[in-house]
């Protein structure tokens, strides 16, 4: 199938042919005839399967048929990232006359947002909490035509629920609906059905399978030694070209990155306590490649749009079965083959009995001598002068004597 045989506008077929979209992928080919034909969705796919064009394409379409005034279409991510990502995408895809398309984000100018409504914008992207400051300014959506849920399952089942069927108490119950995501609980599907008309389900994968061009590993540690293993893989290992590493905690996330940068590697970090242009140019260095590796929490797994990412390290196991299966969807993008490396203490084991159920695969266990027992391993000394963390102790720094003058 192309394209051309899913009743797109030719003006929206050049764009994909101009963006390189050579082919629809499967929830692509499956979701836009029916979106075309507006019927509300809850479409299931892995992560790197094309959702975010398999919505935006028809709405352009469908919202450049004719011109009105005020808010058409909301799209609600969960994280900053996202966000932006759903933008970019739409400035790439959108036409001559197309509508404008405004971001809505924490940490960014809220009065700049709002002239920007004011100017007309009918597309708004954005997530939960800045939408609703902006909704008790008085932000209208009477003329709501689509709302979309961009990861519903990660909005509905991570503390986002209270503040989305507040938002949804304010819509027009005339509109169509459509929620995207890569993993779909039961609980999720039903309590997601309360809000729309008789959706169509569109399953492409099975819910909560792994991307299969990810490989998938298990190294044991000692609790005490998982630094020191995680430098021994970036600095003994030749492949790790560009390597996504997740922690549990913006703490953690601090920390590690800055023992690796005291190590000499590139590195930077993404957490919720980082400002919304720092995390703009970190995110931007790691897609350019200047910066081999990133550090981040679980907010950038569902934010993360890197085709060239090939290793993803769980420094900790997460807390949910479903966010490993978002975590590891940064690598194996674009048809590429990737590779997903959890460390996994004693404490872990029935965390990753979880994901196995979840997932239905075993993963493969790997012994680094040195690192699996009770013993810790410390740090090799890199370089004099480098601050080494020791395994369960503080930053020290190791110095060669000045020689005498």
């Amino acid at each position: 199938m192309n394209f051309s045989e899913l009743n797109l506008d030719q003006e929206l077929i050049n764009r994909c042919t101009a963006l390189a979209y050579t082919k629809p992928t499967a929830v692509q080919s499956k979701v836009i005839p029916l979106i075309l034909e507006g019927h509300d969705i809850i479409a299931c796919a892995e992560t790197g399967s094309g959702k975010t064009a398999a919505f935006l394409l028809p709405l352009i379409q469908k919202l450049g048929k004719r011109k009105s005034k005020g808010v058409r279409a909301l799209i609600i991510s969960p994280t900053r990232e996202l966000v932006q990502q759903t933008v970019n995408a739409y400035q790439a895809l959108r036409f001559k006359h197309s509508p404008e398309c405004i971001s809505i984000i924490g940490g960014a100018n809220a009065r700049q947002q709002q002239d920007g409504l004011r100017k007309g914008a009918e597309v708004v992207i954005a997530t939960p909490g800045r939408l609703m400051d902006h909704m008790e300014r008085g932000l209208n959506f009477s003329r709501l035509e689509v709302l979309v849920l961009d990861e519903a399952d990660r909005m509905l089942d991570m503390g986002f629920w209270p503040s989305v069927k507040m938002i949804l108490e304010k819509l027009p119950p005339q509109r169509q609906t459509l929620l995207f995501s890569a993993t779909m609980s039961s609980w999720i599907e039903s309590t997601a059905r309360t809000a729309m008309s008789n959706p169509r389900l569109i399953e492409v994968t099975q819910r909560g399978l792994p991307p299969t061009t990810v490989e998938q590993f298990v190294y044991p540690v000692a609790a005490e030694s998982k630094t020191a293993l995680l430098i021994n893989l970036l600095e003994r290992e030749r492949d790790f070209d560009r390597v996504l590493v997740f922690t549990r905690t913006r703490r953690g996330a601090e920390r590690l990155s800055h023992i690796l940068k005291a190590r000499d590697h590139s590195v930077n970090r993404i957490h919720a306590d980082r400002t919304q242009p720092q995390r703009e140019a970190a995110l931007w260095d790691f897609k350019r490649g200047h910066t081999r590796v990133m550090v981040a929490t679980d907010i950038a797994a569902r934010g993360i749009d890197v085709d060239a990412v090939s290793h993803v390290i769980n420094y900790d196991v997460p807390m949910a079965p479903e966010d490993y299966v978002h975590r590891i969807g940064r690598s194996g993008r674009a048809g590429k083959k990737g590779r997903a490396i959890t460390l996994v203490t004693p404490a872990d084991e029935s965390s990753i009995g979880g994901i196995e159920r979840l997932t239905r695969q075993t993963m493969k266990r790997v012994l680094v001598p040195g690192f699996g027992g009770s013993t810790a391993t410390s740090i090799p000394q890199k370089k004099a002068g480098m601050p080494v963390r020791q395994p369960g102790g503080s930053l020290v720094r190791s110095f060669r004597p000045r020689r005498g003058r």
